[in-house]
């Protein structure tokens, strides 16, 4: 295998994993690890946890509720500019998160779109912070969703319609099973986006301790007073994101 590639290609391939590890290993190093059982069990720590674990639960469900069936939609279903409701379901990936806060802003505020018309704001609440998150992860959902519906064979599903199952025993019985794998990989980061959101969060959410500062924000701020709680976060969040990319290891390179 090392044959296979021009000598060329080492340097700058190295160059480019060190880039990306480096900083990885300088958290890990620089964590206060003597100090850190009990930095885990402050308040300040575990309020932020819950609050992000919590939120990031709820904007999944969420996700899960709207994402599959646009996903089948987006699948299943021919329709006039499908290919630009795509683009727009997709958006959320390459915007900048403040952006997508300030959007959320202008319908769901006090003089939004909605929260005018509606007598009520969800800026600055708890359930802001699971909108706001729920926002930048559903594509994540709806991109494995819809790819896994895609290569999915209909034949089945032909099959148990033939034999006179109804089109929701069809979806429920068959078509869902199928497509378990996709879903749970899509959930998965679904959840992971949502728990490492930080800019729609505090444009839309703001920073209340114990309301709407979830750990990105905890992190954010314990920079500038206390590195080593910025550390301790960032090491949650890393241990996360690590699990998450092991877990869906075999979904990836299978």
């Amino acid at each position: 295998m090392r044959r296979s590639v021009p000598p060329l290609l080492w340097a700058p391939g190295l160059l480019g994993l060190a880039f990306l590890v480096l900083p990885l290993v300088a958290l890990v190093l620089r964590a206060p690890w003597a100090t850190l059982p009990g930095r885990l069990v402050e308040p300040g720590v575990l309020t932020a946890l819950r609050l992000s674990v919590t939120t990031a639960s709820a904007a999944t469900v969420l996700a899960v509720l709207v994402g599959v069936p646009l996903a089948v939609l987006l699948a299943r279903v021919e329709f006039p500019g499908r290919r630009l409701v795509r683009a727009l379901v997709t958006l959320p990936l390459v915007l900048p998160p403040v952006v997508g806060g300030v959007a959320l802003l202008l319908v769901f505020g006090r003089r939004g779109v909605i929260g005018s018309w509606a007598g009520f704001s969800l800026a600055f609440t708890t359930a802001g912070v699971v909108l706001a998150e729920a926002f930048v992860a559903l594509p994540f959902l709806v991109v494995s969703v819809e790819g896994a519906l895609r290569a999915a064979d209909r034949r089945y599903e032909e099959a148990a319609a033939t034999l006179g199952a109804t089109r929701w025993t069809v979806f429920r019985r068959v078509t869902l099973p199928m497509v378990a794998p996709g879903l749970a990989a899509g959930t998965v980061l679904c959840w992971a986006r949502a728990l490492g959101e930080f800019g729609a969060t505090i444009t839309f959410a703001g920073n209340f301790p114990g309301r709407t500062q979830t750990m990105p924000i905890a992190v954010y701020l314990a920079l500038e007073s206390d590195p080593d709680a910025a550390i301790v976060l960032s090491l949650v969040l890393l241990a996360v994101s690590v699990a998450i990319l092991v877990t869906l290891r075999d979904r990836w390179l299978g």
